[in-house]
Parts: C-alpha cells; sequence; structure tokens
C-alpha cells in the first residue's frame, strides 16, 4: 500500500495546481484521476479564460492571486501557456446594465482590482468593429487575460511531477476508510492509498466524492458549449462578455487565441442539467447571432470544432473551499461553477497553507460548505 501525506482526488484545473503547491511545501502528495492523463476530465473543455473580475471578495482575492502566478509561469518556471494578458471587456447597450456593473466597482477596486468603466470611443478602440449603435461604455480590467487550457494543465502536471508529486491514472475512487472520525485510506479499484488528509478535488463529481464521507454539498453540474474558428488576422485582445440575456441564452462571451482563433460559449436557458457532455445541434443557431449582432465582422470565418463541458454548480455561484466539519483531514475543493481554470491557480496558494500550515483566511468563511448559500455572485 502506497503512503503518502496529502492524497487529491482529481487531476484537473483544482488538483494539478495544488499538487504542485503541496509538494513545494515538502509533503508527499498523490493524485488519482480515473482517466488516462491529466486535464482530461472539466480542465480540457474550458476555453482559457483568466479573470480576476467578479462580483465576491473571495473569488476577487483568488483571481487576483491566479493571474500573479500565470505571470510567473514562463518567466520563472519556462512554461510557456499561451498566456495573453488582453483584459475583460463588459460592453453594454442599456442604462440599467450600465448601472449594474458601474454598482459592482466599488466592491472591485476595494478587493484589490484594477477595473474601471470606459466610454464608448475607448471601447471602439480596444475593440475596433464593436457595434456603436446604442453603445454607451462597459466595464474593462486589463489585468484579465487568456490562455490554452491544455498547455496549462500540462505546465502544472509537470511542475507538480518536477516537485514530487505522484499521479495514479485509470484509478477510480470506491471509497474511503475512517479511524476515529479521521481519513486514513483512500480505497480505489487499483487497491488502497494510505494517507493523513484527502483533497476533494473532483469538478463535476465533486458530490459524489464528498457523499462517500457522508459530505452531501450542493454542487450539481449543468453542461455548457464551447467552439473555435478557423484562425484570422488579429482583430481584437480582450475577453468581450455580454451579459445581457435573451429568451434562449443568458450570458455568452468569447476572445480571439494567441494562434487566431475566435473561442466562444454561452450560458443556455435554462440551464442543461446533468454530465452529457454530447454536443448539440442548437448551440451554434443560438450564439452565432448574437456575436454577430455584437461583432459584425466575424460574419464569414468558418466554424472549426464545438465541444461540450460541465459547469459544477452551486446555489450562489460560488465555490465549496475547506475542511468537512465532521470527517477529520478531509478537505474539500469543488463547485468551481466553471471556472476552476481561473480560479485554480491562486485557490492552490490558499488551499496549501491552510492545509500544511495550518493558516485560516478571512475568504475561508465565504467558501465554507456549510455556509448560507441564498445568495448569488452576480459575475458568475
Amino acid at each position: 500500500m502506497k503512503n503518502y501525506d496529502v492524497i487529491i482526488v482529481g487531476a484537473g484545473s483544482v488538483g494539478l495546481p495544488l499538487a504542485h503547491r503541496l509538494a513545494v511545501k515538502g509533503v508527499s502528495v498523490g493524485v488519482i484521476d480515473e482517466l488516462p492523463s491529466p486535464g482530461q476530465g472539466q480542465n480540457k473543455a474550458a476555453i482559457g479564460g483568466i479573470r480576476a473580475t467578479h462580483s465576491d471578495r473571495a473569488k476577487i482575492q483568488i483571481g487576483i492571486a491566479s493571474l500573479e502566478f500565470i505571470r510567473r509561469l514562463e518567466p520563472e518556471f519556462g512554461q510557456d501557456v499561451d498566456y495573453v494578458e488582453g483584459g475583460y471587456l463588459f460592453p453594454t447597450y442599456d442604462d440599467k446594465t450600465a448601472q449594474g456593473l458601474q454598482s459592482l466597482l466599488p466592491i472591485q477596486k476595494s478587493y484589490g482590482l484594477n477595473i474601471d468603466w470606459i466610454g464608448p470611443e475607448e471601447v471602439r478602440e480596444i475593440v475596433p468593429g464593436i457595434r456603436v449603435e446604442g453603445l454607451l461604455g462597459g466595464t474593462f480590467s486589463p489585468e484579465d487575460g487568456h490562455l490554452s487550457s491544455l498547455k496549462l494543465a500540462g505546465a502544472f502536471y509537470r511542475l507538480a511531477r518536477q516537485a514530487g508529486a505522484e499521479f495514479h491514472f485509470e484509478t477510480k475512487v470506491t471509497g474511503f476508510e475512517l479511524s476515529g472520525g479521521k481519513v486514513t485510506r483512500v480505497l480505489t479499484d487499483q487497491g488502497k492509498f494510505g494517507c493523513s488528509v484527502v483533497v476533494n478535488a473532483a469538478g463535476g463529481y465533486g458530490r459524489e466524492i464528498g457523499l462517500m464521507v457522508g459530505a452531501d454539498l450542493p454542487v450539481y453540474p449543468d453542461s455548457h458549449e464551447a467552439g473555435v474558428t478557423e484562425p484570422i488576422q488579429p482583430l481584437f485582445n480582450p475577453m468581450l462578455v455580454d451579459i445581457v440575456p435573451d429568451e434562449q441564452s443568458d450570458n455568452y462571451y468569447f476572445y480571439q487565441a494567441k494562434e487566431g482563433g475566435i473561442v466562444f460559449c454561452i450560458t443556455p436557458r435554462p440551464k442543461r442539467m446533468g454530465t452529457d457532455r454530447r454536443s448539440t445541434s442548437e448551440f451554434l443557431p443560438m450564439v452565432i447571432p448574437r456575436m454577430l449582432n455584437l461583432y459584425p465582422r466575424l460574419r464569414n470565418i468558418r466554424v472549426r470544432r464545438v465541444w461540450r463541458g460541465l459547469y459544477p454548480m452551486t446555489p450562489d455561484g460560488v465555490p465549496i473551499v475547506g475542511f468537512d466539519r465532521d470527517v477529520e483531514g478531509f478537505f474539500h475543493a469543488v463547485g468551481m461553477c466553471g471556472q476552476g481554470l481561473m480560479l485554480g491557480p491562486g485557490l492552490a496558494e490558499f488551499a496549501a497553507a491552510a492545509i500544511v500550515d495550518g493558516q485560516d483566511f478571512e475568504i475561508f468563511a465565504d467558501l465554507s460548505p456549510y455556509r448560507d448559500f441564498s445568495g448569488e455572485e452576480l459575475l458568475k
């Protein structure tokens, strides 16, 4: 039986950076994943946006920490993940949305986010070709950006292994052994693994893992579709996010990747609950008219491929992070609400300090598995 200080369940957007940060702190780390290689779950489906632009203080602070670490990846660790610091732009064409976005600015700025309202002329300068009729302006956070989710997963996997973390793929968790209320072993279809701490970083399947120790976490995945076009000449740098809903969908967003393709995604209405990841015929007719309405220059570009991934949602749109109160040594890091890629690197810093050093952080109260879930994060 292999023994570790910490076992992480899930080699994805949260598990990979956490494995690295824990191993750097000198603890022995084992990562278990039922898929054949790292980042093959929901990380693989992420479109690559990474931002600190949220309306919740915990997510803002975690997002800032993520961006700070991403900026270090190439100069300090030699890991190129196609990161482009193009910013996030939320353009608006109606007074209600403009007032809503502006009302968030004092909160966002108070927690260190570099963001401001810009007028229509500046929006047009940043995104030449955007629809100008009725444009009121938008909020712009220039330090946000985008990257390759596959390259990011590979980078954290290499860094984690270099730091001493060990990975067990094609290994399915079947249960846990407890002794005196403390987790001592992880049971899998490939045998047992001894440990002192378990981290539940199972993404869309985080609730199932939690139930194995009696923790019924409110994490319910729904599916979103995304796509990418053929590469074209550079048009704009920021991620464009339209949060105004229509009858079929809520927000949609798109950006131009480093290699030239336009990467896009939409939130369908009503939500498509469950774990079905098969592509549908409704996606492109839903998203393309909205994209063309905002940015007509995309009209004749060909779509190269589409795919579908899961958003492990919580009732308030905020992740669930913290130690289980009934099982000693069991740490939850789930319910990223489709934002695991952008939150994972920063969350790893906080979680590693909590697990190894016993540090407590103010944001953990906001992320607690036992909080009141009645609120709602407005930019989830």
